[in-house]
């Protein structure tokens, strides 16, 4: 459980395996408050609650939560954190859908757990009241409607499964649990144009440094 960059937090104790790394993000806003990055496996609330106390962090001072995708290993205690913190709840629209069940999602991945209807949606491009100031980029490919957030002023990229951190380099979303290899492709294409200092990947890394070249130099493989 450490403070990874000045107001980003990664909340350790919630990876589902030692060889599984997961990176749930709490970032500070520009006021007093705070905004989290999914929200780990079902379980995973305890271990922030509990980190947020020792930060000596109100959790009522958590006024959002963004959601990268539908998936269970960022979703799972989506539910139990909203209640928790009285945080507004975010996703892009098309995943949102999901989310509710509103179809079932019938891709690759695990699903949410049960139906949830987060408080507000987003399009590509919209800027987020939130960490700072925040970019919603539409990644599609690992899921529908998968999302990646640029925080611009500092150059973070919170990349949600776009991409996999793996020691210095990143890989590409997996694709036994991807809907379209394809579309991730062009996603990370994108994503390559951008500045980026710090990749914030929420499965391996993150890459505090030289992000951007990283992902360049994953794009320049396909």
């Amino acid at each position: 459980m450490t403070e990874i960059l000045p107001g980003v937090h990664t909340i350790d104790g919630i990876d589902p395996s030692p060889d599984f790394s997961t990176h749930v993000y709490l970032v500070k806003d520009k006021g007093s408050s705070w905004t989290l990055i999914d929200t780990g496996l079902p379980g995973s609330h305890e271990k922030i609650a509990a980190y947020l106390t020792q930060q000596k962090i109100d959790p009522h001072a958590v006024k959002k939560i963004l959601v990268t995708h539908l998936h269970l290993d960022h979703t799972g205690s989506l539910k139990h954190l909203a209640k928790l913190t009285g945080a507004r709840t975010f996703a892009h629209w098309l995943e949102a859908a999901f989310l509710a069940e509103s179809p079932k999602y019938e891709g690759p991945g695990m699903p949410p757990a049960e139906a949830f209807r987060v408080d507000e949606t987003f399009k590509d491009g919209d800027t987020l009241d939130a960490a700072g100031g925040l970019v919603a980029y539409h990644t599609p490919g690992h899921t529908p409607g998968h999302t990646a957030f640029y925080q611009t002023d500092r150059k973070l990229l919170f990349s949600g499964d776009l991409f996999f951190g793996e020691g210095t380099n990143v890989i590409l979303t997996t694709p036994d649990f991807t809907q379209h290899m394809g579309s991730a492709q062009v996603s990370a294409r994108r994503m390559s144009q951008l500045s980026v200092d710090a990749l914030m990947s929420y499965h391996g890394g993150p890459l505090l440094t030289h992000g951007g070249a990283a992902i360049r130099k994953l794009v320049a493989t396909f």
